[in-house]
């Protein structure tokens, strides 16, 4: 089922989550074992990200060094699969411009719909660690917008292939990113709505945001987007913080703000117990509000823990 049909049958706000696939060689029972709490208050789907590929330098008999590509969590694909198979809901996973061509893409889409998997999230995704700027892969696509394109024409049935004749229609529904507080690639706010009306426009039928700890942000966003002529659901995401570092980590990996009193707040915590006890606090406070104006669904970012949400969600689903 569609992730906009979810929304339109429901006359709530919806829980959903989103969850990074297991390290290489850890079992999917741990991942299952961090969802399970959660599946009380019935998310209707699960985002499951995806991660590139990184360089790493391995040192030769000779004593060159050898260039080779790794990548740590694969298998979003798979665990969709399963999550779908496991918890009879739908996954949604992240498909990105990096590190595919156009080819690929087209592949995995197909094995996507052979799964029955009717949602993507599309991404640009990030550039490798190792590189400054973003790089497409040749013959990929370089921006999010040429990837919802892409999809969208499977959709119409229009494959990379031109000769293929009849060719069945893919079924899925796309989800786009949002920046509440701006893309930090993008010179100024005006700018970055274009785009992402531009992705509306090429077919996307709903926005995940970025996370945010000022519900103010988010608020104004959705009436810039509604005024930019952007009139598919926003779904807003949530992180609650856990511990001191977040206040460096955050803003410095998602380019993301942290109000002034939160910050002061989190500053006079003794510990890391104290600070997740504030996250969980503040998190309530924002899902309330959030809630009350109508977000159609309260999206959560998990990194892998799933106590402090449940502690959110418990209040409200």
């Amino acid at each position: 089922m569609k992730v906009v049909d979810h929304i339109k049958e429901s006359n709530s706000t919806l829980f959903s989550l989103e969850i990074i696939p297991p390290k290489k060689g850890d079992s999917i029972r741990n991942l299952f074992d961090q969802i399970d709490p959660l599946m009380e208050f019935k998310p209707p789907f699960i985002d499951v990200t995806y991660h590139r590929e990184e360089y790493v330098y391995k040192e030769r008999e000779n004593g060159l060094l050898e260039k080779k590509s790794i990548k740590k969590r694969p298998g979003t694909v798979g665990i969709c699969a399963a999550i779908q198979n496991h918890y009879k809901i739908d996954a949604v996973p992240h498909i990105i411009c990096g590190g595919f061509s156009k080819e690929e893409t087209e592949n995995a889409l197909i094995d996507l719909n052979f799964l029955g998997i009717d949602n993507v999230l599309a991404l640009r995704g990030d550039n490798i660690k190792s590189e400054r700027e973003f790089k497409p892969e040749p013959d990929g696509n370089a921006y999010a917008s040429e990837l919802v394109e892409q999809v969208a024409a499977m959709n119409r049935g229009v494959y990379i292939d031109d000769e293929l004749q009849n060719a069945i229609p893919s079924n899925f529904c796309i989800g786009v990113a949002g920046y509440p507080e701006k893309h930090f690639e993008a010179p100024n706010m005006n700018f970055d709505l274009k785009w992402l009306k531009k992705k509306v426009d090429l077919g996307a039928e709903y926005i995940v945001t970025q996370m945010f700890f000022d519900n103010k942000a988010y608020f104004k966003f959705v009436d810039d987007c509604r005024e930019m002529g952007i009139n598919v659901p926003i779904i807003p995401g949530i992180k609650p913080v856990s511990v001191k570092r977040h206040l460096t980590i955050l803003p410095n990996i998602f380019k993301i703000d942290l109000p002034d009193e939160l910050e002061q707040e989190i500053t006079k915590c003794k510990d890391d117990a104290k600070v997740k006890e504030l996250g969980i606090e503040w998190g309530i406070q924002q899902c309330r509000e959030l809630i009350e104006n109508g977000a159609p669904v309260i999206h959560f970012y998990s990194m892998g823990k799933s106590d402090a949400i449940h502690r959110i969600a418990r209040e409200f689903f």
